[in-house]
C-alpha cells in the first residue's frame, strides 16, 4: 500500500460550526424561547455564544468524554450545545422528556451524565429526579436572570454562566472518531439503548443529507426542524443548516399548528421536517382557517409512513411537495430519501408521484442496504421479495452506548427490524415492524399498507392495524381509527371505503373507534394496542 498525501484534518462539529460563522456569519437563526421570546442572531454570534458556553462548562468541570445531559426543546440554547459540548472533547446526551419518568432516570443514569441542562418546564421533574442520580453534580436552567427560579436542585443560570465569560475561545483538536452526541432509542420495549454518534459521523451525515438526492439545501433555504432535537438531532437539520448556510428557525415547544403556521409564515420557510400526526392537523389548519403555507416548498416526514393522501393534498392543493424519508436512531437517523431519479423520467407525473409516495425513498450514497430470507440470503431488487432489512455505513450503529458486544453480523450489517422490499432503481419500500407484521391462515398481511389505506377514508385523522390472535386464524387485523374532531363516521362506512382498495382476506375482523396512542416520538404504539385488544377476538 502506498500512503495518501493528502491532509488529515478531523471531521468535527467545530468544523461546521467555523464553516457557519466565516462564510455564513449574517444568516439568521431564529428561536422561540419556552417563555414565549423570539431571540434573532447570526451563525458570526452563535460561534461566539458557544465559545462562552465552552469556557463555562470547563469552569463547572467538564472535560473530555464527560457526558453532558439536556432536557430541551428546539432552541437556539440547544443549538448551541451541540456545538459546544462535543467542541469540548465530552459527549452530549440529548434526553427525550416525553418518555416515561422511569426511562428518564435510567438512561440518566445509565449515561453518566454529571451536569444537566434544562428548560425551565422540565423544573419539577429534575426536582423529582436529582435525589435518585448522585452523579449529577450540576443543574443548569436554560433561561436568563429575568426568569430563572434556582428550585430544589439550586440549579445555576444559563444566561448568567454566558455573561461571566467573553468570547474566544481556542477549540482542542478532537478526534473525529471520538464520541459527539448520545442519542437514546424511544424504547417501547426494553430498556432505552444508547447510540453515540461520532464527529464523522455526524459531519458525513450532514454533508449526505444537503445533497440534491437527499433534501437539496442551499444557502437560500430557511430550515425549521419539527421533529425534536432530543430525537436523533432532529434528523441531522441543526448540522445540515449551518453546513449549507441556511437560515434556521427553531419553534421552542410549541409544536401546535398556529404556532408553526405563524413562524413559516413570518420567517419564509421553505423546509420542515417531521412526523405525520404534525403535518395532519397542519393541514386541518390550514384548511379550516383558509390559509397558505407561505414560502413552502418541501416538507421531510418520517417516523412512520406518510400517508398518500397527506401527500397529495400538500402538492395538489398548496404545492409542497412531501420527501418521505426512512432512518432510525441507529442510522443517525437518515437512511433513504423519496427523491426521483432518472428511472422515472418515463413514467407520466402521476405514476412518478405513485411510485416516491408509495416508497420510503432511494438509496443515497453512503448507505447500504439490503434485504434478507430467513436462511440470511440475499433477496432479488425486483420489488416484490419481501425480506428482513439490514443497512451498513459510516453513520450506522456498530455497537451500543455500554454494551459488551458489536450487534452487527461480521461483514458489519445491522439488522432493523424492518421487513421491505427493494426495486431495480434502488427504491427501498417498508411493508412492516418484525413484530407488526400479521401471519393469518399462513399468509403475511401489511399493518403499514392496510392503514395507508385506511387513513384516506374522509373523518379519519389516525389509522392504526394491529394483529389480534384468532382461534382458526392465528391472527387477523383488527383497525382501530381516530377521528377528526367533530366527525363520525361508521365501521360499515371504513368497510365499505376499504372494500374496493384491498385484497377481501385483508378486511379487518373489526372496526374500533378510539384514540390511538403514540409513542414519545410521535409513533403509533402499537405495544400499548397490542396489549389493549390481545383477547378481542377471542371473545364468543
Amino acid at each position: 500500500m502506498i500512503p495518501g498525501l493528502m491532509q488529515t484534518e478531523p471531521l468535527s462539529t467545530t468544523a461546521i460550526l467555523r464553516h457557519a460563522a466565516r462564510n455564513h456569519a449574517g444568516r439568521e437563526i431564529v428561536s422561540r424561547t419556552v417563555e414565549g421570546d423570539i431571540v434573532r442572531y447570526g451563525y458570526g454570534e452563535l460561534e461566539r455564544r458557544c465559545e462562552r458556553l465552552a469556557k463555562a462548562l470547563l469552569a463547572q468541570g467538564v472535560g473530555p468524554g464527560d457526558r453532558v445531559a439536556s432536557l430541551a426543546w428546539n432552541t437556539h440554547r440547544h443549538l448551541e450545545m451541540f456545538f459546544a459540548v462535543p467542541g469540548l472533547g465530552a459527549v452530549l446526551h440529548t434526553v427525550n422528556p416525553r418518555l416515561f419518568e422511569e426511562q428518564i432516570r435510567y438512561i440518566l443514569d445509565h449515561a453518566g451524565a454529571k451536569v444537566l441542562l434544562f428548560e425551565p418546564s422540565f423544573a419539577d421533574l429534575v426536582d423529582r429526579l436529582a435525589p435518585q442520580l448522585p452523579q449529577l453534580s450540576t443543574f443548569i436552567r436554560l433561561t436568563d436572570e429575568a426568569y430563572h427560579k434556582p428550585g430544589a436542585v439550586g440549579a445555576l443560570c444559563y444566561e448568567t454562566l454566558m455573561a461571566l465569560e467573553a468570547p474566544g475561545f481556542s477549540w482542542p483538536r478532537v478526534d473525529e472518531n471520538a464520541g459527539a452526541v448520545l442519542c437514546y432509542t424511544s424504547g417501547t420495549t426494553g430498556d432505552p439503548k444508547g447510540v453515540l454518534y461520532s464527529h464523522r459521523s455526524i459531519v458525513l451525515h450532514a454533508m449526505a443529507g444537503g445533497l440534491s438526492g437527499a433534501f437539496g439545501l442551499s444557502a437560500h433555504d430557511v430550515i425549521m426542524p419539527c421533529s425534536s432535537m432530543y430525537h436523533a438531532t432532529a434528523w441531522g437539520l441543526p448540522y445540515m443548516a449551518p453546513v449549507n448556510g441556511c437560515k434556521l428557525v427553531l419553534p421552542g415547544d410549541r409544536m401546535d399548528p398556529a404556532s408553526l403556521h405563524s413562524l413559516i409564515a413570518a420567517e419564509g420557510v421553505t423546509l420542515s421536517g417531521g412526523v405525520p400526526t404534525i403535518w395532519t392537523l397542519y393541514l386541518n389548519h390550514l384548511a379550516e382557517h383558509d390559509l397558505k403555507p407561505g414560502a413552502l416548498q418541501r416538507l421531510v416526514i418520517g417516523g412512520s409512513a406518510v400517508p398518500q393522501v397527506m401527500a397529495e393534498t400538500f402538492k395538489q392543493k398548496y404545492g409542497v411537495g412531501v420527501l418521505q424519508i426512512w432512518g432510525m436512531t441507529e442510522t443517525s437517523p437518515l437512511g433513504v430519501v423519496s427523491t426521483p431519479s432518472p428511472a422515472l423520467d418515463d413514467l407520466t407525473e402521476d405514476e412518478r408521484d405513485q411510485v416516491i409516495w408509495t416508497r420510503q425513498g432511494r438509496m443515497q450514497f453512503g448507505i447500504e442496504l439490503k434485504v434478507v430470507g430467513d436462511a440470511g440470503d440475499e433477496l432479488p431488487r425486483d420489488g416484490t421479495s419481501s425480506g428482513r432489512l439490514m443497512v451498513r455505513g459510516p453513520w450506522v450503529l456498530r455497537r451500543y452506548f455500554r454494551g459488551q458486544n458489536d450487534v452487527v453480523d461480521q461483514d458489519g450489517w445491522f439488522d432493523t427490524g424492518d421487513i421491505a422490499t427493494i426495486d431495480a432503481a434502488g427504491f427501498m419500500r417498508i411493508t412492516d415492524r418484525t413484530k407488526d407484521v400479521i401471519k393469518s391462515g399462513g399468509e403475511w398481511i401489511s399493518s403499514i399498507d392496510l392503514e395507508n389505506v385506511a387513513v384516506g377514508c374522509p373523518g379519519v385523522r389516525i389509522a392504526a392495524v394491529v394483529g389480534a390472535p384468532h382461534p382458526k386464524w392465528e391472527e387477523r387485523p383488527i383497525l382501530i381509527i381516530e377521528t377528526h374532531a367533530g366527525r363520525e363516521i361508521t365501521r360499515d362506512e371504513v368497510l365499505e371505503f376499504l372494500k374496493p382498495r384491498i385484497a377481501k382476506w385483508w378486511t379487518p375482523d373489526d372496526v374500533i373507534f378510539a384514540a390511538v396512542p403514540l409513542t414519545a416520538t410521535g409513533k403509533i404504539d402499537k405495544k400499548i394496542l397490542r396489549d389493549t385488544y390481545r383477547d378481542h377476538l377471542m371473545k364468543p
